[in-house]
């Protein structure tokens, strides 16, 4: 149950481009044909799936306090947090690397289209902020933070591609000049991002009762809450009146 929380909610709640705003970037410059739009989705996808594990694995046994245990007692004091920023990137950079020769080797025209934007997954703040949030949300396992990454790099990717479908039909329409371009991207992105967080009622869970509590219905609550009202109303005025006889 755990898993399925984290990825729908890492995929519509927490959506990286919705609820964080980034990688912002390359979503608003390649979201112009679905084609580019795809090809760097999938790229992100597994850029955020193999780096987002690797980089729990260095958090977990090389950079917070008390890692290196492992390599002795006398090294439990030890605490590398400040090189995160640096070795996270390392991967980061390391993985696109290792993307960009695969796509340019199998899919040159792709390669093209992206053009630059595909070496600069490298420095995508989607991408190093999978890593930050996954370490500042203490993940325990590898196997959830391998599924924060899928999810997170779904997420992106459904993001880009409902904006370069949308794009896409928005050239035969008649959008005021004013709004032509950028203005009606960030319009339409804001709406999205609307629809996107209407799905956290539905996945936070927060209707349901904790363990060991009864389930309650509205007109019990709402009967619950008038009692406690006509009790505060009677104790306001029992304290008047003895305010007034003094």
């Amino acid at each position: 149950m755990e898993h399925l929380e984290l990825f729908f909610k890492s995929i519509f709640i927490d959506n990286m481009v919705f609820a964080t705003f980034l990688g912002m970037c390359s979503y608003l410059a390649v979201s112009k044909k679905v084609t580019t739009a795809v090809g760097l989705g999938a790229a992100v996808i597994f850029v955020l799936a193999v780096t987002v594990p690797l980089n729990w694995l260095l958090d977990q046994y090389l950079l917070r306090d008390g890692a290196l245990v492992w390599l002795g007692s006398e090294y439990a004091d030890y605490d590398l947090g400040f090189l995160s920023f640096i070795l996270f990137i390392a991967t980061i950079a390391t993985m696109v690397q290792l993307v960009e020769i695969v796509v340019e080797k199998f899919s040159p025209s792709l390669y093209n289209s992206l053009g630059i934007f595909l070496p600069l997954i490298a420095v995508n703040c989607a991408i190093l902020g999978g890593s930050l949030f996954m370490q500042s949300r203490e993940i325990g396992t590898l196997a959830l933070a391998f599924n924060y990454g899928v999810s997170s790099g779904i997420g992106w990717f459904l993001a880009i591609l409902a904006i370069a479908a949308i794009r896409e039909k928005i050239r035969y329409s008649n959008v005021p000049a004013p709004l032509r371009g950028l203005g009606i991207t960030f319009i339409i992105t804001g709406l999205m991002g609307i629809g996107f967080q209407s799905f956290g009622g539905m996945l936070t869970g927060d209707n349901e009762a904790p363990e060991g509590v009864e389930n309650t219905t509205v007109e019990q609550i709402e009967e619950k809450e008038i009692k406690e009202e006509i009790e505060e109303q009677e104790e306001a005025a029992v304290s008047y009146n003895q305010v007034v006889n003094k």
